[in-house]
């Protein structure tokens, strides 16, 4: 077993305990709570494991500015673009976070069956991002016995997805009379966007939009073409099964305004600025390189036509050219590769 430095030892125990205590949460009689309890329980295991690998890996989780520790977002950015996570880890968990998000600043519906499939996911990602990251087993510290257990078992996530939307249709029927556990349940749709993109805003805006859609009779694929895109899958049985999220083989993604109704009825117009993140320098700062041959290498692999990379941001008569993690992944991954920067370097400097 690895041997881990006091702070990230003191983090992996409070996300073990964060853990335990959604665990019995979940198992719990009492329904009061229950669903917040859990959401935020598993949202600050997930954050405290994230934390703990940052720490042993000797990565920054103190901002520099405030003295504060980095919030889960950061994290979790930090993790999957250096420290080994997986899309789909980052994406289960960021799914949490939006979710206790949601339900501890107003409220959500979350159904049965998806609070105990994203519940197992995310225990399912903690123990391998664990085991990969800090050598340890979660089964060490967790009985079996004691992992979440259902007495309805949750089918396929997009049978499950597909149950909602129609549930949600049926509760906006005039006469019904259920429009807030409707929206209450859109609002939980919206959360699970974070399962395919690094970006999630849910504002009444985005509601209205959704609730005008479902009333037309638009089609979950025109209303949720994110959730679509998603599949799950199983292994296991009883207390050892395990869940992860996962992108279907060949399903496109589309990022369109969400202000265009007839696009897309709920897609929102992404927050450019929370995924366009890093100027130039941190950029280059991340890469290990100075600002002129940062620049070169992004010449080289065409980081700056990129609109998945590279965005100009325009304040009055002010511009600001600004990154993405997809830049950083691309860029780290061709040095990785072995890609020749002395050559680049000067291609860069001869180029017309």
């Amino acid at each position: 077993m690895m041997k881990l430095v006091r702070d990230s030892r003191t983090l992996k125990e409070k996300a073990v305990a964060s853990l335990k205590i959604a665990m019995t949460t979940f198992n719990s009689y009492e329904e009061e709570g229950r669903i917040t309890s859990v959401l935020l329980h598993l949202q600050h295991a997930s954050e405290m494991l994230l934390k703990a690998v940052l720490v042993q890996k000797k990565a920054a989780v103190f901002d520099k500015t405030t003295g504060k520790s980095i919030g889960f977002e950061k994290c979790l950015r930090l993790c999957q673009s250096s420290h080994g996570m997986k899309q789909e880890e980052a994406g289960v968990m960021r799914a949490v976070d939006a979710l206790r998000d949601a339900s501890q600043h107003w409220f959500i519906f979350v159904s049965e069956d998806l609070l105990y499939m994203h519940t197992r996911a995310v225990i399912s990602s903690f123990d391998d991002y664990m085991k990969r990251s800090l050598e340890a087993d979660l089964h060490t510290y967790i009985p079996p016995r004691v992992l979440p257990v259902s007495s309805k078992p949750p089918g396929d996530f997009e049978f499950l997805i597909d149950r909602e939307y129609k549930l949600i249709a049926e509760l906006l029927r005039p006469g019904k009379r259920q429009r807030d556990e409707a929206r209450a349940r859109i609002r939980s749709l919206l959360a699970m966007e974070a399962l395919t993109t690094d970006e999630v805003e849910i504002s009444e805006k985005d509601i209205d939009r959704i609730e005008k859609a479902v009333k037309a009779g638009a089609e979950i694929g025109k209303v949720f073409p994110r959730l679509i895109t998603v599949s799950t899958e199983t292994s296991g049985e009883g207390v050892t099964l395990k869940v992860h999220f996962s992108k279907k083989e060949g399903a496109p993604v589309r990022y369109v305004s969400g202000d265009d109704l007839e696009e897309a009825a709920a897609v929102r117009e992404v927050d450019m600025r929370k995924k366009f993140h890093m100027r130039a320098a941190e950029l280059a700062k991340a890469l290990k390189l100075n600002t002129q041959k940062s620049k070169a290498l992004r010449w080289h692999l065409g980081i700056d036509d990129d609109k998945d990379c590279h965005h100009i941001f325009e304040f009055g008569r002010s511009t600001f050219s600004c990154f993405s993690d997809n830049a950083t992944r691309k860029m780290k991954q061709a040095l990785a590769e072995g890609l020749d920067m002395n050559d680049v370097w000067k291609k860069y400097r001869i180029r017309k």
